[in-house]
């Protein structure tokens, strides 16, 4: 069966006219481009915040965790209105670097992305977040999202999301902003084909593509060269080195007490389920990584088991889908529980 082919929808615009930067930089004119699914209920405490991946779009519904948010799905947008922004530095609408001004657009980090998603949640008269989601990138700014704006989220999950960024992972993006400085289509093909190599696995490889040509050329290195060209025909060279810089810099104990004080008060923050995510295989972000973040937290952890590594929390759709729709559940149950105590104590 052939995948259905995905339908280019034009997002919504939020204009902030000045937005101030954690380096000191200040942002005037900002666009921020975003959709909302589903209708937002009168109590304005229905809304899912989905936030993407590195070079992710605002479209989640209707795109990259499009088997997860609908009518009847996962996340069900008959139920919860789906809530997902372009973050700042990116290219799919919000304000972001420009390839023809390379090297001028202010160092970004996730913090200011949550801050700037902030700024459109009050702006929609939202009350509270039934649930804050997102992977790897997506994660790190969720995460960052409940420490901003507390109390407003009921549930988190971060899904191969770090609570600082590693020096393993500061190690690769290194070298991609380095393939990235070669310049041109070729450079930008050639980062993304070194991120996939941290994406995915060699058990993946293995039993994907083995030995196996496709003309004069390994199907191993086919398939890498296809994606650094699907890349190019999508994305901005300057906003990928933005948003890999902005991964970078992240680490929510940063100006917060440091990591301890910060995994407590992101405790703190959310009003239910806080759940991270890990993948074994995960070349970029061990589960090791998320383990230790979720017993600083005292939050539950749970994984992925898949062999195709970082990449799972995009493709693992069942599984991915289950571990939401049991944390949507437990803030269900949480809200119902708080109904019933208000009734007796009235």
């Amino acid at each position: 069966m052939s995948t259905p082919a995905i339908t280019i929808r034009t997002p919504r615009t939020q204009h902030v006219p000045r937005f101030a930067l954690d380096s000191g930089d200040v942002l005037t004119d900002v666009v921020q481009a975003y959709h909302l699914d589903g209708t937002i209920n009168a109590a304005r405490d229905s809304v899912v915040l989905v936030v993407h991946a590195l070079t992710g779009s605002a479209d989640a519904a209707g795109d990259w965790w499009r088997d997860l948010i609908g009518p009847g799905l996962s996340i069900d947008t008959a139920r919860y209105a789906v809530l997902c922004t372009n973050l700042l530095g990116s290219c799919y609408g919000t304000t972001g670097p420009s390839d023809e001004n390379a090297g001028t657009f202010p160092r970004i980090t996730p913090r200011d992305m949550a801050r700037l998603i902030a700024l459109l949640v009050a702006d929609l008269g939202i009350s509270s977040l039934a649930l804050v989601t997102g992977g790897s990138l997506g994660g790190m700014v969720a995460m960052e999202y409940a420490l901003i704006d507390p109390s407003r989220a009921r549930s988190l999950v971060a899904l191969a999301a770090p609570a600082a960024h590693t020096a393993w992972a500061i190690a690769w993006n290194a070298i991609q902003r380095r393939a990235l400085a070669l310049g041109g289509d070729d450079g930008l093909a050639l980062a993304r084909m070194v991120g996939m190599m941290t994406y995915r696995t060699e058990t993946e490889f293995s039993a994907r593509f083995g030995r196996e040509t496709r003309g004069d050329e390994y199907a191993a290195a086919s398939y890498l060269a296809h994606q650094g060209d699907k890349l190019v025909s999508r994305f901005s060279s300057e906003s990928y080195r933005v948003l890999s810089e902005a991964m970078d810099a992240h680490d929510i104990g940063r100006g917060r007490g440091g990591m301890a004080a910060a995994l407590r008060a992101l405790r703190a923050s959310v009003n239910g389920p806080v759940v991270g995510v890990g993948i074994p295989g995960d070349n970029l972000y061990g589960p090791e990584e998320i383990r230790r973040w979720t017993l600083g937290a005292g939050a539950p952890y749970r994984e992925l088991h898949s062999s195709l590594g970082h990449d799972a929390f995009l493709l693992e759709s069942g599984q991915v889908g289950r571990i939401i729709a049991d944390t949507l559940r437990d803030v269900d149950g949480l809200a119902s529980a708080e109904a019933r105590l208000r009734e007796i104590a009235s």
